[in-house]
């Protein structure tokens, strides 16, 4: 496994050492080019985090665009879209006047066209994202990179930026970076919490198939040095 591990006490000390990284990483990249990208996963243990991170007021928020790792197919009111999430928990406050590129571009379903538009608004982003904050399920997907994905082999291997993917365990259809874009990063870091977690990890840290574990694309890689923040 191609990674550095940070191990915290408690999910507030986690939140707390995560949100002064990526501040670190946002205030460099305002420094050096003007603006700052940071993409972050949904799920219920970045919401610390947002909180924490959202709060700083050492950050320029307004030269600061924040984006999706992969979202729900789904409109940015409803309670399972990465979106609210961000809305709800990171731009409030001091974060609130950061501007936010969401990946859902409106209907029913992630279409060819649909996932045209995503890509013009991802494509116009700054490269490298100063900091991607990636998460992980307890079957070894991180993103929307599912094992049994439709289109997981394009996920792992092409050019995205972005694409669609269907799972049986992925519920809605869904839109994920691509792995090139997910690693096209200053600061990569993933972000776990809990005894099953940490199981999952040293699993997919052993031998076996990427495609059954798609966390393997980011533990095995090489490009992006990454470091793991988990708490119990």
């Amino acid at each position: 496994m191609n990674a550095t591990r940070r191990s915290f006490g408690t999910k507030e000390d986690l939140a707390l050492a995560l949100a002064e990284t990526v501040a670190e990483h946002l205030n460099h990249g305002i420094a050096a080019r003007g603006q700052a990208v940071l993409a972050v996963s949904g799920g219920s243990p970045p919401a610390r985090f947002f909180a924490v991170l959202g709060r700083r007021k050492d950050i320029d928020w307004e030269k600061v665009t924040v984006t999706l790792v992969d979202e729900r197919w789904v409109d940015e009111t409803n309670d399972r879209s990465n979106a609210l999430l961000v809305n709800e928990r990171l731009l409030q406050g001091p974060a609130a006047s950061a501007h936010f590129v969401p990946l859902y571009s409106g209907g029913d379903a992630p279409t060819d066209a649909a996932i045209a538009r995503t890509n013009i608004a991802v494509n116009a982003l700054p490269t490298p994202f100063d900091a991607v904050i990636l998460g992980m399920g307890n079957d070894g997907h991180t993103a929307s990179f599912f094992p049994g994905g439709d289109n997981l082999a394009a996920a792992l291997t092409g050019e995205g930026p972005a694409i669609a993917i269907r799972a049986p365990g992925a519920g809605e259809p869904r839109v994920t970076l691509v792995l090139r874009r997910l690693l096209d990063a200053k600061g990569l870091y993933l972000h776990i919490e809990g005894e099953e977690k940490l199981a999952t990890l040293e699993k997919a840290a052993s031998d076996g198939p990427v495609e059954d574990m798609p966390i393997r694309s980011i533990l095995r890689q090489s490009q992006t040095p990454l470091t793991i923040f988990w708490s119990p």
